[in-house]
């Protein structure tokens, strides 16, 4: 049996009168038939808002009606539109379509936030859509949409948290930001979350405003103002006072240090030809069965060639030994999930591509606006648990018992 034809969009007895004439082709190429198509739609819209409106019960009772056009020039997001808008004698009529002191057509503030998610500069925004659009918007105008997204992620930053999380990742990435006339490094802090259901999800960003174990605390206390009662396992890059600030605030957390920054820090030490020899010196420790072993193969490092010739990085190692080992109680695949912040440096490269053009940000904010963009566009991908949590769920459960719940929905 045959499928009956879908009957098209537009009749094609429209599409013969609208492409008639000389040159149908370049009327198409034009753009100038595309723009005249909206400008004709949304007049009509219009029209058809202004007529329910004079239906109503209280336009009819007081004798409302018609009192000729207004112009109006809008933009849209490809082009601008000179639209002629309808009034009533009673200026009671507020359009749907395009609301009062409205400039803007749905889809051009989408299309200036795009571009500056990837990184954009205002100059380079003025420049592509005048290029493309032949529009011309001021500097003004584009800030202006851009820092609409401040009231999103002010939303976003205090949004209700689960109450559990089984993993939870910590680290931090340096941006340049003018703060009391000079150009400071200042710290972003994300951390990442995995639900116990095994969803991940971006639980904040935090602008280092002071040093510390105190800042460090106020990350903790916003999390906990949002709903987070506990963490099982909080993965850190071995900031320092950050695992105390963590035990102070979730005492029954297991604090694991990034055991790929703690090997990069060692290697620091030696001089670039021996950092592969170090590697894989310490290779023996965070690759041990267990704990004790892990140990008596720092104790090998510690009296072998690397340790008697550096003997800093053994004493690195014991000193963060309490944050190095949690990760010897879990089994594989728990092992590598765990022992490095790696779930939330791949992070922090999408970030870092988008505010290389950046140079430096004049303010918080600003570095705000576009981090938080930069993070919305990777956290809409994460539709789905990793494979490896399957296998996370069955030993968490057995290993924090009632401290591991699953959230319903």
């Amino acid at each position: 049996m045959m499928s009956k034809r879908k009957p098209p969009a537009i009749a094609d007895a429209l599409l013969d009168e609208l492409l008639g004439g000389d040159n149908p082709l370049q009327a198409f190429q034009s753009g100038d038939l595309i723009q005249d198509l909206k400008k004709a739609l949304a007049e009509r819209i219009l029209n058809a808002e202004m007529e329910h409106h004079l239906d109503g019960d209280e336009e009819v009772a007081s004798g409302n009606h018609r009192n000729g056009h207004s112009r109006k020039q809008v933009i849209t997001d490809d082009g601008k539109l000179d639209l002629a808008i309808p009034r009533d004698r009673q200026s009671r009529y507020d359009p749907k379509l395009i609301e009062k002191h409205c400039r803007r057509l749905p889809g051009f503030d989408d299309k200036v936030i795009s571009m500056y998610a990837r990184g954009m500069s205002t100059r380079e925004i003025q420049g592509h859509l005048r290029e493309l659009y032949g529009i011309e918007v001021s500097p003004e105008l584009i800030s202006k949409v851009t820092d609409a997204v401040l009231d999103e992620l002010k939303d976003w930053q205090s949004r209700p948290l689960d109450p559990v999380y089984a993993i939870v990742y910590f680290d931090a990435m340096r941006v340049k930001i003018r703060d009391e006339g000079l150009v400071k490094n200042k710290a972003v802090y994300l951390a990442i979350g995995y639900t116990c259901s095994g969803y991940k999800q971006i639980l904040g960003l935090w602008i280092e405003q002071t040093e510390g174990a105190k800042f460090w605390l106020s990350v903790m206390n916003d999390l906990k103002a949002r709903g987070v009662e506990d963490i099982l396992i909080a993965v850190v890059d071995g900031l320092s006072g950050f695992p105390e600030a963590i035990e102070a605030a979730y005492p029954e957390a297991a604090v694991q240090t990034c055991i790929v920054h703690l090997i990069r820090n060692s290697m620091a030490h030696g001089g670039w030809k021996e950092r592969k020899g170090i590697a894989a010196a310490l290779r023996a420790i965070y690759q041990a069965e267990n704990a004790d072993a892990a140990e008596a193969a720092l104790t090998i490092f510690e009296d072998g060639e690397w340790g008697t010739k550096y003997p800093s990085i053994a004493k690195s190692w014991r000193r963060q030994w309490p944050q190095v080992i949690p990760f010897f109680a879990f089994s594989g695949p728990i092992r590598r999930a765990i022992y490095t912040t790696n779930a939330i440096e791949s992070l922090n490269s999408t970030v870092r591509r988008a505010v290389r053009s950046k140079g430096h940000f004049p303010h918080d904010d600003s570095a705000k606006k576009l981090i938080y963009l930069a993070l919305r566009g990777v956290a809409a991908k994460w539709q789905r648990p990793p494979p490896f949590w399957a296998h996370v769920k069955s030993e968490f459960a057995i290993r924090f018992d009632e401290r591991f719940i699953i959230s319903e929905g």
